[in-house]
């Protein structure tokens, strides 16, 4: 019973990691293909809370509930299959954390070219982007990786 709760948690925060990280996509994308500083400045405030209150959460809980779930199971960490989860989930997150400063540095672009009245972002901004934009596909990949590895469970022999 304790292991139905345990993989419960655990999709619900893969869950969570994953929809919170497509919308987040989603709504960062569309907001600056508008150009409107405003637009932006508001999308990306509300995407750096999302950020912080979901993804930072469910990401320091997903090792937690995949640790108790494995030992509950008893599965060894060093399986193939599940070291080569955990170290994507680091690729995700060395991909993830400079991603979380650059919406912070998106949002206060924006917030200042729309305080200035400017309807034009600084170059800085579209650099960044460009930089956030490249980010998100190898994180991406990696959590599709990962979700595979946990559906399927190969055997996989790194050493």
């Amino acid at each position: 019973m304790l292991e139905q709760w345990l993989l419960l948690a655990h999709v619900i925060g893969a869950t969570v990691l994953f929809g919170t990280g497509a919308g987040i996509a989603f709504f960062m994308v569309m907001a600056h293909r508008t150009r409107d500083p405003v637009l932006i400045a508001h999308v990306a405030a509300t995407v750096v809370i999302a950020d912080t209150v979901f993804t930072a959460t469910a990401a320091l809980f997903q090792p937690v509930s995949g640790y108790l779930l494995a030992r509950s199971i008893g599965w060894d960490l060093s399986e193939g299959w599940i070291a080569l989860s955990l170290l994507l989930y680091v690729v995700t997150g060395l991909f993830w954390l400079p991603v979380v400063w650059i919406q912070i540095r998106l949002r206060d672009l924006a917030r200042a070219a729309a305080r200035s009245g400017s309807s034009t972002l600084p170059p800085s901004y579209d650099r960044l982007y460009r930089i956030w934009f490249a980010f998100g596909f190898p994180a991406f990949a990696a959590v599709l990786g990962i979700f595979w590895l946990m559906l399927t469970k190969p055997s996989i022999a790194l050493f």
